[in-house]
């Protein structure tokens, strides 16, 4: 059963969601982000460059956020009806993984993320037969490099008229 504290902890990770530079790591990902070889990932996100740092920061994100909840800090349900983003990463990362682990020599890279989007998958098929299968597919089917969206301009405030 979900506590009020982790509540507070699904809260701050939306609020860091909110962070100008993870929204501009998170939105680099979603358009940009579309590797399957080593060869792709160097070309893509060379060390040094604003790439890198966007990959970095955004998989390490979901990294913490999923050690949260592998390490019982984070109520597993609570987590999977509130961050269906962590599959995104892992649908976009799934096939590359292995390779970037045997390249850097580090098998923990991604681990908690792995271990969670398997407990998601399963909790959402238990759920929703197919909708892993359909949320896959969706994602793979996003062209790569979409167009930044320019945001909307706020509202116009309401002038209030001079009287003197």
């Amino acid at each position: 059963m979900p506590t009020h504290e982790d509540a507070n902890l699904i809260l701050r990770l939306y609020e860091l969601r909110r962070e100008p530079r993870l929204r501009q790591a998170r939105d680099w990902f979603a358009r940009s982000f579309r590797v399957k070889t080593m060869e792709e990932f160097q070309a893509l996100c060379p060390p040094g460059s604003e790439a890198n740092a966007s990959y970095r920061m955004f998989t390490t994100y979901w990294e913490m956020a999923a050690s949260f909840v592998v390490h019982g800090t984070l109520d597993r349900e609570l987590f999977f009806e509130n961050n269906q983003e962590l599959l995104f990463l892992w649908v976009r990362v799934q096939e590359f993984l292995p390779r970037l682990r045997e390249t850097y020599k580090n098998p923990m890279s991604l681990k908690n993320v792995e271990q969670v989007a398997g407990w998601f998958i399963e909790w959402w098929e238990a759920r929703a037969p197919g909708a892993h299968a359909g949320f896959a597919a969706r994602i793979n089917q996003i062209p790569a490099q979409i167009p930044a969206q320019t945001p909307a301009p706020p509202p116009a405030a309401a002038e209030t008229p001079h009287t003197d």
